[in-house]
């Protein structure tokens, strides 16, 4: 079975400019996810898709294959991500061949750990279409989010009948972090919603998506945390 990773890195960022090759704890952000997909036995090939020549020359550097610069139509603030990944597979499958699946690997969720993306690998059977990833979230729809209602009165997102009287007892919700996707080839032409999910959750302190200087500092101070750990055991 070949796998391939994607990974996509516009470089017209509007939050933290150029951050998908800002020095983040000792290297471009793009590196460590590059990194990691190279760690992972199950991955046979990284292609990074990108419209911006500085991080396709910062991805050729760390190891990923830049087979092209992307288009400038998907390369827009509101061009959809599954067209962008779907360009590159086609790309791939019509230069170097078939495939079975894809990882696709945000640039901008480098918090990731290997065992993450190997647990997504593995959750992707016959039986599921696509795997993503999420925490478990803080807030929630039948406890304490709320809307604004065709009236212009304020109430609950999903209101249950007799109400909720405690988070706890609520229906456990997750906020997707945007860090792991996996299809089949034959399957990313559904995208998301029109095929049977599973999710792999993982802890809040691993699902940092940047995207402003606030999400930069966490990211920094947690893989300095990180770092230190592991220096601490070695």
């Amino acid at each position: 079975m070949k796998t391939i990773a994607t990974i996509c890195a516009r470089g017209g960022s509007v939050g933290v400019p150029r951050k998908n090759i800002l020095p983040v704890g000792g290297k471009p952000l793009i590196a460590h996810t590059i990194e990691q997909a190279l760690a992972v036995p199950g991955i046979d090939v990284v292609y990074v898709s990108t419209d911006c020549p500085d991080i396709a020359e910062v991805a050729k550097a760390h190891g990923a294959r830049v087979p092209f610069l992307r288009p400038a139509e998907l390369a827009t603030s509101t061009a959809a991500k599954i067209p962008v990944i779907q360009h590159l597979c086609d790309w791939v499958e019509a230069n170097e061949g078939h495939f079975d699946r894809l990882i696709d690997l945000d640039p901008t969720s480098p918090l990731r750990l290997i065992e993450d993306i190997e647990a997504c690998l593995s959750l992707l059977d016959d039986e599921t279409d696509a795997v993503i990833t999420a925490f478990e979230s803080e807030k929630n729809p039948y406890f304490n989010m709320v809307e604004r209602k065709a009236d212009g009165h304020v109430g609950l997102v999903c209101d249950q009948q007799g109400g909720v009287v405690a988070r706890q007892l609520a229906p456990r919700v997750y906020s997707m972090n945007a860090s792991i996707y996996v299809w089949h080839r034959h399957t990313l032409s559904k995208g998301l919603w029109n095929g049977r999910l599973k999710l792999h959750v993982m802890p809040r302190e691993r699902s940092i998506d940047i995207d402003s200087p606030l999400d930069l500092k966490i990211v920094e101070m947690l893989l300095a945390d990180r770092a230190a750990g592991m220096g601490a055991q070695g």
